[in-house]
């Protein structure tokens, strides 16, 4: 019994110290974060995401900020079926830069924590949950689909300090005509 309730501590910790020392870019701007963003990195610990790593595109989302402080993001992406579009409404927490939505997909509660930007270049972006153990995405946005090497490096460097495998930091190809050109904001 003791040495279960040790193994369920430890466990506790090591999720507080993965997700427990991301803080928020400082003197967070939601108004200066709003506009179009383009995903050109994504790290996925997820032993399901396994599969689709080689199919995944630069997806295309458009922030807007809404009066309450709480966010409205639109995200187009290229599926191999098509291009899909979701929408995401993200709740502000106390924090600036720290939001949480709910995700009908897997019926539970994320975090989203806006770790660093610049507003004008680059974002990297950390969503968290918990679902049977924890799971970490780092997400690197541009506000084109091309950004600096430096910056990916930074990217990488961040989601390798976080304990991704090389494997799971990857940047995309960009999307063919997605979000369609008629769409496009």
């Amino acid at each position: 019994m003791r040495s279960l309730a040790f193994t369920v501590a430890m466990a506790n910790l090591c999720a507080i110290m993965v997700h427990g020392d991301v803080q928020p870019q400082t003197d967070f701007n939601l108004q200066r974060f709003t506009g179009k963003w383009y995903r050109v990195g994504l790290a996925y610990d997820s032993p399901g995401f396994a599969p689709y790593r080689d199919k995944l595109k630069i997806s295309v989302g458009t922030v807007t900020a809404l009066p309450n402080g709480n966010v409205n993001l639109t995200m187009w992406d290229a599926l191999p079926s098509g291009c899909s579009t979701q929408e995401y409404q993200y709740v502000k927490t106390t924090v600036p830069g720290q939001f949480t939505y709910f995700s009908t997909r897997h019926n539970m509660v994320k975090d989203i924590t806006v770790v660093e930007t610049n507003y004008t270049e680059y974002a990297l972006v950390i969503k968290h949950k918990t679902f049977n153990r924890e799971y970490t995405q780092v997400a690197l946005y541009g506000r084109s689909q091309k950004v600096k090497p430096e910056i990916i490096q930074k990217y990488k460097t961040f989601a390798l300090a976080r304990g991704f495998p090389v494997e799971s930091i990857l940047t995309p190809p960009p999307a063919e005509n997605c979000p369609p050109s008629a769409s496009a904001h």
